[in-house]
């Protein structure tokens, strides 16, 4: 394979005759998505012996000359803005970062900037190769805006493909792993076990998610372990856990949902938690943490395999300030 600019020139060996042009030019151009070559057969920017040629389910012959021309990436809707953001690790190809609670993952109605995404198009700049012909950052998965953590952002079309993958088989271990902490109202029992439910929109909001039985929902698997349990005198009822789940997979809202319907829902979680309290129980727990301002939740580790070393690779952090401060009120006041 030869690349000149904006031009690929691939030729047609005997070991891949007969093969779909489109698997073809994947195998011999895995730095661009399968999805991204049939678009430019479409747009009769692949040629066939100089000739332009829009079939992409055509079957290679040896010999074949085959060119792709690749037009440079166009600049990204969302404006880069200049926004700290916690960097974990960085290369060609990924960058981890420790998204801080309070910020959007990508811009959407309501919050069109100050967003990872435009924080990431200004750091990165002339360093990210296009998303599907687009200078951006490819996400792969999102955090909750008031959730904290970690996440992993491809930099280039082949990253976000590879990792992209992973996450659609996020139940295997051996791949992917992604652990949260939550601070939840209860005691889960058993206190330790998995949720496998259906999950969709709520019927009654489209806003919020929920268990549902409808056809429509997708599975979600959640597996959770109770670390610590803080439990006032005679009101076990208001007791609060510190929970360690792990992802089997990635529905919206996931892990919120499923402790919810548990009974056992998230510290300050303004959606799906407990949305009032009674006077009796401002005796036992301070306004703190009666009135936490973000649902306890935290993306403490993130394990993945590197899409072009293909290394595991593994990241920790510690609580956020706020969630440690909450922690060390709790066992103050217990």
């Amino acid at each position: 394979m030869t690349i000149t600019s904006s031009l690929i020139t691939l030729e047609v060996t005997l070991e891949d005759e007969g093969t779909r042009l489109d698997k073809f030019l994947v195998s011999k151009a895995p730095e661009m998505s399968r999805k991204r070559l049939q678009d430019l057969i479409k747009q009769n920017l692949v040629c066939k012996n100089g000739t332009p040629f829009d079939d992409a389910s055509a079957k290679v012959k040896t010999g074949e000359i085959y060119t792709i021309s690749v037009p440079a990436a166009i600049a990204a809707i969302p404006e880069p803005q200049l926004i700290p953001i916690e960097i974990l690790h960085e290369d060609d190809d990924v960058i981890v970062i420790n998204k801080a609670a309070g910020m959007v993952v990508h811009p959407a109605p309501g919050n069109y900037d100050q967003t990872l995404v435009n924080a990431l198009l200004a750091h990165c700049g002339d360093r990210l190769s296009g998303i599907g012909g687009v200078i951006r950052p490819g996400i792969v998965h999102r955090l909750d805006k008031q959730t904290s953590g970690l996440m992993v952002v491809a930099k280039n079309d082949y990253a976000h493909r590879f990792l992209s993958e992973q996450f659609s088989k996020q139940g295997d271990k051996k791949t992917l792993e992604r652990t949260y902490v939550a601070l939840v109202w209860g005691v889960p029992q058993p206190l330790t076990g998995t949720i496998t439910t259906l999950i969709g929109r709520d019927q009654r909001n489209r806003q919020k998610m929920a268990v549902v039985k409808a056809i429509s929902g997708k599975t979600a698997v959640t597996h959770y372990k109770c670390k610590q349990s803080f439990v006032p005198e005679d009101r076990p009822k208001d007791a609060i856990s510190l929970v360690k789940c792990v992802l089997g997979t990635g529905r919206t809202h996931q892990i919120r949902v499923h402790l919810n319907f548990l009974g056992f829902p998230v510290v300050g979680d303004p959606t799906y938690g407990r949305k009032s309290f009674p006077k009796s129980l401002e005796k036992v727990w301070p306004k703190e943490v009666l009135e936490f301002p973000r649902q306890a939740l935290h993306a403490v580790t993130l394990r993945f395999i590197h899409p072009r070393s293909e290394e595991q690779m593994y990241f920790t952090t510690e609580l956020p300030e706020d969630l440690e401060n909450l922690l060390e009120i709790i066992q103050e006041f217990n």
